[in-house]
């Protein structure tokens, strides 16, 4: 794709921290925590759902090498991983891209519910009853 930032191979040469043969994984330039990191194909694609299998194989292994670094360099008491599909979904970079969030213990006053707390009232239905 032409105007993808995350297409440019002068891009990815540039911003890769680390990588295999199909996707390239850097620090985010506004991380929610100390650590955090996105993993991003090196192919266009929108959605995790047009990954080919052997893509999905090589993102979990590329997770897998994430994961390991942050957890060497940060020592995070957890993880939030997750990704943005749609506009209404907060999708503001139409490329996948795969958010790999450390958490730490005491980053956030009450963290139950993890990703189910983007709707705040939603999230945790032991604290929000229907």
């Amino acid at each position: 794709m032409p105007d993808c930032k995350y297409c440019d191979p002068e891009y990815q040469k540039a911003r890769s921290e680390l990588e295999n043969e199909l996707f390239f994984a850097n620090s985010d330039a506004h991380p929610v925590n100390p650590g955090h990191m996105k993993i991003i194909p090196k192919r266009h694609v929108d959605s995790l759902c047009e990954l080919t299998d052997q893509e999905v194989i090589a993102l979990r292994d590329l997770l897998v090498m994430v994961k390991g670094h942050i957890d060497q360099q940060h020592h995070p008491d957890g993880y939030n991983i997750g990704y943005n599909e749609g506009p209404e979904a907060g999708q503001t970079v139409f490329h996948l891209h795969i958010h790999v969030i450390p958490r730490y213990k005491g980053d956030v006053r009450d963290p139950s519910g993890g990703i189910r707390t983007i709707i705040p009232e939603r999230g945790n239905p032991y604290k929000y009853p229907k």
